[in-house]
């Protein structure tokens, strides 16, 4: 799996949402990772996603959604 960052990371309730699609069978799966400084540590959590789009692009947009849905329903019960 790909870490490379797609478009800009995003800043959403003090986490860092950054987008990292990759290529799977011709198209682009939805993936991701969030993270955040606690107490001096920077904790990540990485997500995959069963979605996948023709368009890195696309897939990159469903990503940054997906992660601001993720710290809005868990925070940083994400870390635990």
């Amino acid at each position: 799996m790909s870490e490379r960052t797609v478009g800009e990371v995003v800043e959403h309730n003090g986490f860092s949402i950054r987008a990292t699609p990759f290529k799977e069978d011709g198209q682009y799966q939805t993936c991701g990772v969030i993270s955040k400084d606690v107490d001096g540590v920077v904790k990540e959590h990485r997500f995959i996603r069963a979605d996948r789009f023709p368009s890195e692009d696309v897939a990159a947009e469903q990503a940054l959604r997906k992660g601001r849905q993720i710290v809005d329903e868990q925070g940083e019960s994400i870390f635990a």
